[in-house]
């Protein structure tokens, strides 16, 4: 197909929705529960990747029995640090130069002395991975819906001082998990607190719920991106604002499929977001649990969608321009991108 042949590993990228625990190989699970003579459940031994279902409250509750259980063989700073490096490995293996990667402190902190240890870990181990890589690592620190707003309110103090926009700094302030849970607006003192310090506003929305919770994230957390958002589509109204707002959306169609909000990558409304003008930067979201990674994204745009070279351009521009990466190292990646998009397009895909 001339014009649609280029490497989609080699075009330039930014991952901007990427969670530490579902970075996480399955291989690196496995071993650090040996480590420290855990027991996993078996969909992460011999049955990957799992069969998930986010349609019914058990089917969510498979899914963060998993996470969960993912999540406790982490359990010292040497672990801590493998996941941030390797995390970047494999980002940078597909392309993605810049990676802002999420992260909760609040379930490791236990094991490394608290929460400012534990966050500080993660943002050593991301300065040390992008000092001689092509991939530079930032932060966003999340708060969960599952924890009181007190919680949260801690969590953006915590982030506001580690602020900044290059590799091994805080850059966002997010919340995550199941937005069927809890009521956003009274997140909204924490993301107060967090934008004061200069952090992008980047909280999950519009994925289990629909365009009505996209409207409320609108309204009270003034997000700079949405985690997801890509159920603005429902409503004509909502998804004007989020492209008149210029609010990013992080569309992961792979846990969208794997989560059931959508029956196959085909059905994912990527082409009507960018038809509307909407910006938006794909994303893997948990790889742990859905199987598949960022480039995986890209390839699905092509084929399921049938995007050519310059729309997927389109999407790696959108995923530089709604990062938080400096002004000059958005300036370098874009022109990067162009540089791909301008080298002749062998006959198939590299």
């Amino acid at each position: 197909m001339p014009g649609r042949t280029r490497s989609l590993l080699a075009l330039p990228k930014a991952h901007l929705h990427l969670h530490f625990t579902g970075s996480m190989r399955v291989d690196t699970v496995r071993d650090l529960a040996d480590k420290h003579g855990l027991r996993l459940p078996h969909a992460l031994t011999s049955q990957w990747p799992p069969r998930l279902s986010g349609h019914d409250e058990r089917g969510w509750f498979r899914f963060q029995r998993l996470y969960d259980a993912a999540r406790a063989v982490v359990r010292d700073e040497a672990d801590m640090r493998r996941i941030v490096r390797e995390a970047a490995e494999d980002d940078a293996a597909e392309g993605s130069r810049w990676l802002e990667i999420q992260v909760d402190p609040t379930s490791y902190a236990p094991f490394v002395g608290g929460l400012t240890p534990a966050l500080e870990i993660v943002l050593d181990e991301a300065r040390s991975v992008s000092a001689p890589g092509r991939t530079q690592v930032a932060v966003v620190v999340a708060a969960s819906r599952m924890r009181h707003p007190l919680d949260a309110r801690a969590l953006a103090r915590l982030a506001a001082r580690h602020a900044g926009d290059s590799a091994g700094t805080v850059v966002g302030f997010g919340l995550s998990n199941d937005e069927r849970r809890g009521w956003t607006g009274d997140f909204e003192p924490a993301f107060r607190i967090a934008a004061k310090a200069g952090l992008a506003s980047v909280p999950h929305a519009g994925e289990l719920l629909g365009a009505d919770h996209v409207a409320v994230a609108l309204d009270h957390l003034l997000p700079d991106r949405l985690g997801h958002g890509i159920r603005a589509v429902e409503d004509e109204s909502v998804l004007a604002r989020v492209v008149d707002e210029q609010v990013t959306l992080e569309v992961c169609p792979g846990g969208n499929v794997a989560l059931g909000v959508y029956d196959h990558l085909g059905a994912v409304p990527l082409p009507r977001l960018l038809e509307v003008g909407a910006r938006v930067a794909l994303g893997a979201d948990d790889p742990l649990l859905f199987g598949s990674r960022l480039a995986d994204q890209y390839v699905s745009a092509r084929l399921d969608h049938g995007l050519d070279d310059d729309a997927l351009a389109l999407l790696a521009r959108g995923s530089i321009e709604g990062s938080v990466a400096s002004p000059s190292t958005r300036r370098q990646l874009l022109g990067e991108v162009d540089a791909w998009l301008d080298a002749p397009a062998p006959p198939t895909d590299a």
